[in-house]
């Protein structure tokens, strides 16, 4: 978690940053003047919270993309580290190279070996190029693919915690056969005979989320969007200008709340008071209940009962309307 003083605040949560200041302020003078500032100080802090809770109930679409972008969000390592016990990261697609964006590998969660697979974006700007700003390449993608595999084998569950700002778009991506790399996951992870569970913990955006999102149960975080396009490239391509995002974010319908009511996402889980940013540990506990209680559900399900509902699960997305 960052220290408060690292810490980064997006436009709309300088009313909080302003509060902290202040508690600040009084710290500083409680220390030299030997005042005692304690009732202040709790007043402030109760404040911060009802102006958190302010901010998160009145949030645009655009803000929530946004905040799925925070810097200090945690990314999969870090709820993996918070989550589970025992994690050994496999790496290797066996064919081209070690993918950085994509991690994975076998771990423990509440006492179940199970295979945790998602895109890990940087915190600084060398590790934002080392991991490709949590951009997969056709290798990430099919050593996703072999660790599911390989989960399946030994009849051990998949997550995959999905947060990418799309696949990678580099021509050399595409010479490796980035849009088979990502068709060929979808195709397997429909029949897959373990329980899996796909989790939009950040970003979720395009082939590049679809590419580990195909499971029994589909969910995302609060705090978290999930469409075919960012708004960024929407705004970009119907006005010709980055300017409309926050109305291609609108149009777009990509929040939790959207995606519920389209019936594209089985559930959205709460993040802590002004989002997961705030407070890793809880973030964490609230996936780990949910996987928990999740993966006990399914694995009453046989394995080819899985399989029929996932593929009518997916087979049922979408609607037209005809004039």
């Amino acid at each position: 978690m960052p220290q408060l003083k690292n810490r980064q605040f997006l436009d709309f949560e300088k009313p909080v940053k302003e509060l902290y200041d202040q508690i600040e302020q009084l710290q500083t003078t409680q220390e030299k003047s030997k005042t005692d500032m304690s009732g202040a100080i709790t007043l402030l802090e109760e404040k911060i919270l009802q102006t958190k809770k302010s901010i998160t109930d009145s949030l645009t679409p655009w803000q929530r993309v946004q905040l799925s972008r925070h810097p200090d969000r945690p990314y999969t390592l870090k709820y993996i580290q918070n989550m589970c016990t025992d994690f050994i990261e496999l790496h290797g697609d066996r064919n081209v190279k070690d993918d950085k964006a994509m991690v994975g590998g076998f771990a423990q969660l509440n006492g179940e070996t199970v295979m945790i697979i998602g895109q890990q974006k940087g915190t600084n700007t060398k590790t934002r190029q080392y991991r490709n700003f949590g951009m997969a390449n056709p290798e990430g993608y099919r050593k996703a693919l072999r660790l599911m595999k390989l989960a399946e084998k030994f009849n051990k569950p998949v997550i995959t915690l999905i947060d990418t700002p799309g696949a990678y778009p580099g021509l050399e991506a595409e010479e490796r056969g980035q849009g088979e790399a990502i068709a060929r996951n979808i195709f397997e992870m429909i029949s897959l005979k373990v329980p899996v569970i796909c989790v939009i913990i950040g970003e979720g955006a395009s082939g590049g989320a679809l590419g580990i999102g195909v499971g029994d149960r589909v969910v995302m975080m609060e705090n978290t969007w999930y469409t075919v396009i960012s708004p960024e490239s929407c705004s970009s391509i119907l006005w010709r200008s980055w300017d409309k995002k926050e109305i291609a974010a609108e149009q777009l319908r990509l929040t939790g709340t959207d995606m519920l009511h389209f019936k594209l996402v089985d559930k959205v889980l709460p993040e802590p008071l002004g989002g997961a940013h705030w407070d890793y540990e809880a973030a964490a506990e609230i996936l780990k209940n949910y996987l928990t209680e999740t993966l006990a559900e399914l694995k009453q399900i046989p394995a080819q009962q899985r399989v029929d509902e996932r593929i009518k699960k997916f087979g049922d997305m979408g609607f037209w309307e005809e004039q």
